[in-house]
């Protein structure tokens, strides 16, 4: 089934070129069905790549999935046009009164920043509390899922002495959890960050669990037993090319940067980088609509609680 999303998106071009089913707001609402309603805290600076990337992997479920992009109010965006964000995102004071039946809190480059001194640390932890009355279940990514350990756990980050940067191998913890039903026993999946949560802080909370991990990368994914909060510290939507894009700007900013790991072909950043995560991006974020919000959000949306 398709994605709802609104018609001149320009992400619905893109995806329609991938031959993803994308239909517009106006087809949509001659469908007699509820679809699920996702919201997209969008932190990233380039909005419409995050767009794409996130939305290139909700389209594949048979359910049809409305979104709703989000932004916060009090940060000015300097990637991303004000003409975009008028045009398809809302601020928290516009939804709150809403209740969705998942949510995505994407990852932000500020790891550099305490979490108390990000400009919009008041306004996305009211957005996290109200979360937990009017969302089935919410995923969060990298800088996204440590904001969220942070604040709900008190899980600390601890930055690390040079960039986490590449594409890793990971192992299941516990092949019994849905989230991970049909991985393999080892996959991969791009990182791409300068700090770090640690095993022993997270076995130290019996509310959360640690599904995921890496021997070169760490911790992977993390989730509260119940599975309404689910936390991944990579970035298993990248494109092919984001690694690249990444690291070809850090060295044009004359930044301390290492090719990323296991990434280009013989380490050769001449080469083209071949995506070897597609299928496990597309599998966490089937299993989480599936078994984590269409399995569990109420028919009546308004239930939610």
């Amino acid at each position: 089934m398709p994605l709802n999303i609104p018609d001149k998106l320009p992400a619905v071009e893109i995806l329609q070129e991938e031959n993803i089913f994308v239909m517009n707001e106006t087809a949509a609402i001659h469908q007699d069905i509820r679809p699920l309603r996702i919201v997209i805290l969008n932190l990233m600076p380039v909005k419409t790549t995050t767009e794409t990337h996130i939305l290139r992997l909700l389209s594949n479920s048979p359910l049809q999935v409305e979104v709703t992009l989000l932004h916060t109010s009090n940060h000015l965006s300097k990637n991303t046009s004000a003409e975009h964000l008028i045009s398809f995102y809302k601020t928290f004071s516009q939804i709150k009164g809403n209740k969705y039946d998942g949510m995505i809190i994407t990852g932000a480059p500020i790891e550099h920043l305490n979490f108390e001194e990000v400009d919009y640390w008041g306004e996305l932890t009211e957005i996290m509390d109200w979360a937990l009355h009017h969302v089935t279940s919410t995923m969060f990514i990298c800088w996204g899922a440590q904001a969220g350990l942070y604040y709900y756990y008190k899980i600390p980050k601890y930055p690390l002495p040079k960039k986490m940067f590449g594409v890793f191998t990971h192992t299941i913890n516990n092949p019994k959890v849905p989230l991970i039903r049909g991985f393999d026993e080892e996959f991969l999946a791009p990182h791409s960050r300068h700090t770090e949560i640690r095993r022993s802080d997270i076995e130290r909370n019996r509310e959360l669990e640690i599904v995921s991990e890496s021997p070169e990368a760490g911790i992977y994914i993390v989730k509260t037993k119940r599975g309404r909060q689910i936390f991944v510290t990579g970035h298993s939507e990248y494109d092919p090319d984001t690694l690249k894009v990444e690291y070809e700007r850090d060295l044009k900013k004359g930044l301390p940067i290492e090719i990323p790991r296991n990434y280009f072909p013989g380490d050769d950043p001449s080469k083209p980088p071949m995506a070897r995560w597609k299928s496990h991006a597309n599998l966490l974020y089937y299993n989480w609509l599936n078994y984590y919000v269409y399995q569990l959000t109420p028919y009546n949306i308004e239930d939610i609680d």
